[in-house]
């Protein structure tokens, strides 16, 4: 059944997006969903209601309602590490016990934020956060959305090996009132470990005495982290179970309940809460997650789509489309089912993007007359962010609208330089504002968006093998120098005098 539903969605030939309009006359409320602070506008998608029919099949064939209930109640969704994926759990959606210990590892976080706001460890300024990946993008995208008013201290985040960003970051802190926030899953990944080891040496050279009675520890290994030096009662544990591009909602979020304090961080879980309660209720035709999924996967299979471009049309966002880009293909960026087996469909699109109106004069060119074909998605808020003359943010806004009415529609010119084609597709996803509540369900909202593409492709979203090998050779190189490599990786290593 499953290779019928999908052969029925790779044969579809949908109409012009423009017949679309004409053909169903209450197409901007039909393909039109509101959910948590968030209008979902899927109407200049080629998704009609016959497509519509068959995606739900699909859905039928691939279990999904099935699968998105193993999501929420624990069950083995990750088939080749043999675990769970619980990061909705951190929002109180979950299984009873992985629900019971987010709470009580939420409660020892809000403890030592309490204590750090009380002076317990001084007078601190600053926090300086080492990760990379997953325990440093999300946090990033939050303290640069939501702290654009003023933070509770200076977070700066360090996630490149490269020491020019660790000298960055510490040229504007002062060491002895800086505490030093270390986010790994492990605790053994080589370019974070590296930078912690840096910034001892740094808070030494900056008059510390006890350097490492600075340091926090973020991760689902505590026995390391206890093992490298940092106090039990510094180590702020979470669930093995939530992956590390799904972590923000457990202790790697520290820094931005740091930052914006307690409140701000119950917020955003909140509102993922509420987008986790929608995808797990909903019907597929009034599911947000799902039909976003809907449209993926048709510009990724039927039209063979191999990009998707994401552009916020507010400053504040300007760090979602790289937020994105690892969440969605680390996920689903792979070539066999979860069982192993060759996979014959095209998987995740590579995700790109910028910020509007920036991205107009430097890739929309391509976008409105290239011979690709990418799906667009624009992102903006109802409210600004600031409190200039209003005149700016409606300037936004109406740039916004009229790329996506320009996409769709096109224009015809005998002179064919100034022909548009038209007939390119967009989704819009308009905020109230840019909250804590509201970004939290933002990205939960493409959490589970990216779960069903994985569902309906038949693939594993948790597991990231793909990002070892490359380690494990630049390992072998550290300790073993140029030799068994290919004559050109040893004159690379010779050249750079590695």
């Amino acid at each position: 059944m499953a290779k019928s539903a999908r052969d029925e969605i790779l044969a579809y030939e949908p109409g012009k997006l423009s017949e679309l309009f004409e053909v169903e006359k209450d197409r901007s409320d039909s393909f039109v969903l509101e959910q948590s602070g968030l209008y979902f506008d899927f109407s200049k998608t080629h998704l009609d209601e016959n497509l519509l029919e068959k995606f739900e099949k699909l859905t039928l064939a691939t279990d999904l309602e099935a699968k998105r209930e193993a999501l929420f109640l624990g069950g083995i969704v990750n088939p080749t590490e043999g675990r769970a994926a619980e990061h909705t759990a951190e929002r109180g959606n979950g299984n009873v016990d992985a629900v019971a210990m987010a709470k009580a590892l939420h409660l020892r976080m809000r403890g030592l934020v309490e204590a750090i706001e009380a002076g317990a460890f001084g007078e601190i300024e600053h926090i300086l956060h080492v990760g990379i990946g997953g325990s440093a993008l999300g946090p990033k995208l939050l303290i640069d959305a939501l702290g654009r008013d003023g933070t509770r201290c200076n977070v700066k985040i360090v996630s490149n090996v490269d020491a020019t960003a660790l000298a960055e970051a510490t040229a504007e802190m002062d060491p002895t009132k800086t505490l030093i926030a270390v986010a790994s899953k492990t605790f053994t990944t080589t370019e974070t470990l590296m930078n912690a080891e840096s910034a001892i040496e740094w808070l030494k050279e900056g008059g510390v005495d006890d350097p490492q009675g600075r340091f926090v520890a973020l991760t689902a290994n505590p026995d390391k982290a206890l093992e490298w030096g940092i106090d039990e009662s510094r180590i702020l544990p979470f669930n093995e179970n939530v992956g590390g591009r799904y972590s923000i909602w457990c202790s790697i979020g520290f820094p931005v309940a740091a930052a914006l304090g307690w409140a701000a961080f119950e917020e955003m879980l909140e509102g993922a809460a509420e987008m986790d309660r929608h995808f797990r209720s909903a019907v597929p035709a009034q599911n947000a997650p799902v039909i976003a999924a809907f449209c993926d996967y048709f510009y990724a299979q039927n039209a063979k789509c191999q990009t998707r471009a994401i552009f916020a049309y507010d400053e504040r966002l300007r760090l979602l489309p790289e937020y994105l880009q690892q969440l969605e293909m680390e996920s689903n960026g792979k070539s066999v089912t979860g069982d192993g087996e060759a996979l014959e469909a095209v998987t995740a699109p590579i995700t790109w993007g910028g910020v509007g109106t920036d991205a107009q004069h430097a890739v929309f060119q391509l976008l409105h007359q290239g011979s690709h074909l990418v799906p667009v998605e624009f992102l903006a808020s109802k409210t600004p962010g600031h409190d200039f003359d209003p005149a700016h943010h409606e300037a936004l806004l109406v740039n916004c609208f009229a790329q996506g009415a320009a996409l769709m529609a096109g224009r015809e010119s005998d002179d064919p330089a100034r022909s548009y084609d038209g007939n390119r597709p967009s989704t819009t996803i308009l905020m109230d504002d840019v909250t804590p509540s509201i970004l939290g369900a933002l990205i939960a909202f493409y959490e589970h968006r990216t779960f069903v593409n994985a569902v309906l492709l038949g693939i594993n979203p948790f597991d990231q093998f793909g990002v070892e090998l490359g380690k494990e050779i630049a390992k072998q190189i550290s300790e073993d120098g140029a030799s068994g490599f290919d004559p050109s990786t040893k004159a690379l290593i010779k050249a750079a005098g590695v």
